[in-house]
């Protein structure tokens, strides 16, 4: 086997419309990188599994494999789950090596996309009145939130409008508390940015509390299945190829 597979390692989600947008990721990978073998697996909640598509891989006759996880942040997932996973498929299957790539992080090129779908709203962020809520997934650990903050810090330094972070889960500012913020801020009126990959529940949230604390705001759809995204998850896993080519 010349080239190890990349397994794009997405959450899972109980919302079918996350696992389709994953795949459909996984499709525009395998179409920017024809010569690699591209899989998708989720931790959780959707299927194939990452043990199962890693033993399927090992069965097939490879013995390098990259994982590459769809996560936008180093949170639990990113630090303990996914080793963890990957720790017993190493004792399962010794003579399978899985490198796990760094996550794709607050990359430039996924800022850009992020940037190009809150102005598909009609949202001009050089309208000082504006005050754009930065919507992110939010985490128990806190250097994973600050990541999304200081991409709200670099969008409000380099643009005219106002910027703040807030989280769907775990951590606060919610939406209601980050409309509040912009609003004793001078904003008058607001839009949200999404810091998703994929729709489902948590993305619901956000949309649902967002009617609720200033209803008619227009709404940014996640970055979802982009050539942009693919090229950060083909850059990961070539940083990830090299570094264990380095050490072999």
């Amino acid at each position: 086997m010349t080239s190890a597979p990349l397994v794009v390692v997405a959450h899972g989600s109980r919302d079918p419309r996350s696992a389709a947008t994953v795949r459909a990721l996984g499709d525009v990978v395998r179409a920017a990188a024809p010569d690699v073998d591209v899989r998708v697996a989720f931790l959780d909640l959707s299927e194939p599994s990452v043990p199962g598509v890693l033993t399927d891989l090992h069965s097939e006759g490879h013995r390098q494999v990259v994982a590459v996880p769809l996560l936008l942040g180093r949170a639990y997932h990113a630090r303990v789950d996914l080793p963890g996973i990957v720790d017993e498929v190493a004792t399962r299957l010794p003579r399978l090596r899985v490198s796990v790539a760094d996550v794709l992080g607050a990359d430039p090129l996924l800022e850009a996309v992020a940037l190009d779908r809150l102005r598909a709203t009609g949202a001009d962020l050089a309208d000082h009145g504006l005050g754009v809520v930065l919507a992110a997934v939010g985490s128990s650990h806190a250097p994973a939130n600050a990541v999304v903050a200081r991409v709200a810090e670099r969008w409000q330094a380099r643009h005219g409008c106002l910027v703040t972070p807030a989280f769907a889960s775990a951590t606060k500012p919610d939406v209601p508390a980050a409309i509040a913020k912009l609003r004793a801020k001078g904003a008058g009126h607001f839009a949200v940015a999404s810091w998703f990959l994929a729709p489902g529940l948590l993305p619901d949230r956000i949309r649902d509390l967002t009617g609720q604390a200033a209803p008619g705001s227009p709404i940014a759809a996640p970055l979802g299945a982009e050539a942009r995204v693919a090229d950060v998850v083909l850059d990961r896993y070539v940083a990830a190829l090299s570094a264990t080519i380095r050490s072999a």
